[in-house]
């Protein structure tokens, strides 16, 4: 792709490496050397995941700093992976789903909205918008199931290290959780599958227009900074039009504007589906006492609860924790997935081979 920073010949060029299509790539290396790569993002972010769901259940505002010490001083290190070793269980298949689904979906409308005759700029968001949307429903089936159990061994013990007796009060354990494999049985037992995918339909409603918008987002910051810094180097040069200033970016500067870029994608797309976010957690979490049995909330009942506590503002309890955690897995899942590609990329003579 190249990016031409204005429309008169004194332009500066910006050449950057072309999009790496779905046909393009050794499937096994891709889907193997992704498994490796993205559980050791997942290790490194899960002590913020951890942090952002229990604010998100706390009926009272507690700051990061202060929840951080509690889990610290009172479970030390470990309360901070809680559940990880079944999140991680579920990442690889539903990375598999997200990445496979992300490629083949973005690689077939961007070809097909093109055929349409839609600029290059429109049919890249089109094609990042469908992708984003199709990738998040594939990975839910396996990612949801994994999260409500990942997720009731989070809160596990957070009354206890957030020093206030109210915080989950509402919360039913069902008996003190071994381990993942004991939370599943436990949750099977009370409630059947149905408790599995607990809050699906609003993980849908809450991941789908958030990878839309994130992609789509992605892509159009991403050549916004190009097109303007193309613009200042055109610019610089206007004075000496005889030379055109060609510029093939090395891969650090690269990293630096995927980085940027995924950064600011985070922002949107945090800031738009936070309340989403925050009532599929109690969904996946919480429950409530009628006539002495155990009944799991309902939507309704989970936002007049957040209205309640806080109005509006409690919805966006653990945005910080949330919007860290989206920007900084987006810019390592980004890099990484770039880089992924890249060494996933069939050779030259499999290429014609196949072409």
């Amino acid at each position: 792709m190249s990016l031409r920073a204005a429309e008169d010949d004194s332009a500066s060029e910006i050449h950057i490496p072309a999009e790496i299509d779905w046909h393009m790539l050794d499937k096994s290396k891709f889907f193997l050397l992704g498994a490796a790569l993205f559980s050791g993002v997942s290790a490194a972010l899960y002590p913020i995941v951890v942090l952002k769901t229990r604010q998100q259940v706390c009926s009272t505002q507690i700051s990061c700093f202060k929840m951080s010490f509690a889990i610290m001083h009172y479970e030390g290190f470990r309360g901070f992976y809680k559940g990880f070793g079944t999140s991680l269980m579920g990442t690889i298949p539903a990375r598999a789903l997200y990445m496979g689904a992300l490629e083949v979906t973005k690689s077939n409308v961007g070809t097909a909205t093109v055929g349409l005759g839609f600029s290059d700029t429109t049919a890249a968001a089109i094609a990042n918008a469908a992708a984003g949307v199709n990738s998040a429903m594939a990975a839910q089936l396996v990612w949801t199931p994994i999260d409500v159990v990942s997720q009731r061994l989070m809160v596990q013990g957070c009354s206890s290290s957030s020093g206030s007796k109210n915080i989950l009060s509402s919360v039913h354990s069902g008996g003190n959780y071994r381990n993942g494999l004991d939370a599943f049985r436990k949750i099977v037992y009370a409630d059947g599958l149905r408790g599995l995918y607990r809050g699906f339909g609003i993980s849908i409603l809450t991941y789908a227009p958030s990878n839309a918008v994130w992609w789509t987002s992605y892509s159009m910051v991403h050549r916004l900074i190009w097109g303007a810094f193309g613009c200042h180097m055109g610019k610089r040069d206007e004075s000496n039009l005889a030379n055109r200033y060609s510029f093939r970016p090395d891969s650090r500067a690269m990293v630096a504007v995927q980085g940027l870029s995924a950064v600011m994608a985070s922002g949107v797309s945090a800031i738009i589906t936070m309340p989403l976010d925050t009532i599929k957690t109690r969904l996946q979490v919480l429950d409530t006492e009628e006539n002495g049995r155990r009944r799991p909330l309902t939507v309704m009942q989970t936002v007049r609860n957040l209205v309640k506590e806080g109005g509006l503002i409690a919805c966006y309890r653990g945005l910080g924790p949330r919007w860290a955690s989206m920007s900084m897995s987006a810019t390592i899942m980004i890099t990484s997935y770039e880089f992924l590609k890249r060494m996933s990329t069939k050779s030259r003579e499999k290429l014609t081979a196949s072409a």
